[in-house]
């Protein structure tokens, strides 16, 4: 800056006592105990003006309970992941939601059937189980649990249908039913992933047919399961490989059955949820519970979903020891 301009921000006065320095060849050294001085100048800010009081501790102690850390997944062998078809994937160890594998984690692709978790999620958020509901029209594709016309059920035995079958109407039962219709439904999809900080993810239906602003990638999809889980009634249905549901009065009959071929089949799977459709590709979350360890895999646009999460599930458990942390 140019001593003219530097010297423009100063009162004349202080300028004048400026030049009378520089004019007689004293302005650095005085110049530096002017500043000296002012600088030991007593102020009127709160910190400079505390004094300690003797016996009165300068730094307050406060009672935390802080939750221990979970165990820590650690690769003890150094066994690189198998190889995946999958465009994208993720592995999280469910209770410290610590990523143990992730591939293309935040590429937006289309979640087919995978959408239900959250249909289920804001289902049980609105209604009691016991709620019964009237089917209206429906005008639906794909997989089904053959809901009637007229039909009225309980959202316990839709949500079977839902989340064990995958039931496209079910989906849209639910949607239609909720107060504003189906795109109030959405609305409340859009508004749950937001409170989750989903941040890469919309949703434009409940079934999770194809829609170019109908998307989602594996981080958000990890998140949204690991919320959808801790509800007990989500978990449990999952769960289910096979079940019959009935409409009020008993005299429809619902026989559904998981579409997840790794059900009682892969060691401590418990669901989550299938999906495809041709340009989702073939789409599998799951939960596993093995060894006291819980864990989430996902695969979205696979070749092979049931081989690829087997795989993956086989890595971790021969793979990874989980180890205490502390503070």
């Amino acid at each position: 800056m140019d001593i003219r301009t530097w010297f423009s921000v100063f009162p004349d006065q202080f300028k004048n006592y400026l030049l009378f320095f520089r004019k007689h060849q004293i302005f650095k050294w005085q110049l530096i105990l002017f500043l000296l001085i002012l600088s030991l100048l007593p102020t009127q800010n709160y910190y400079a003006q505390f004094k300690a009081v003797e016996g009165r501790a300068v730094v307050r102690t406060a009672d935390l309970d802080l939750p221990e850390p979970e165990p820590y997944p650690v690769n003890s062998t150094g066994v690189n992941p198998p190889l995946l078809s999958s465009y994208a994937a993720l592995v999280i160890d469910l209770p410290s939601r610590a990523i143990i594998y992730q591939k293309n984690p935040d590429f937006q692709l289309f979640p087919a059937s995978t959408t239900k978790i959250m249909t289920g999620l804001v289902a049980l958020e609105h209604w009691p189980l016991d709620e019964v509901l009237e089917i209206g029209l429906i005008d639906y594709v794909g997989q089904v649990m053959e809901l009637e016309l007229g039909e009225r059920i309980t959202v316990e035995n839709i949500l079977y249908g839902l989340l064990v079958h995958s039931g496209n109407d079910a989906a849209l039962a639910l949607a239609q039913n909720y107060p504003g219709g189906e795109v109030e439904f959405v609305a409340r999809m859009n508004k749950k992933a937001e409170e989750l900080n989903m941040f890469e993810t919309h949703f434009s239906n409940p079934t999770g047919l194809e829609s170019w602003d109908h998307i989602i990638t594996v981080h958000d999809l990890g998140v949204l399961t690991a919320a959808a889980l801790e509800n007990k009634t989500f978990a449990k249905m999952v769960a289910t490989k096979k079940v019959i549901v009935y409409s009020e009065g008993g005299e429809i009959i619902h026989e559904l059955e998981n579409i997840n071929e790794l059900l009682g089949e892969v060691e401590g799977l418990k669901g989550v949820k299938t999906g495809w459709t041709e340009n989702s590709g073939e789409c599998l979350v799951a939960y596993i519970e093995r060894d006291g360890r819980k864990i989430i895999t996902i695969v979205l646009k696979s070749a092979d979903r049931f081989g690829e999460t087997r795989s993956l599930v086989d890595w971790v458990f021969t793979n990874f020891n989980w180890e205490e942390t502390s503070f």
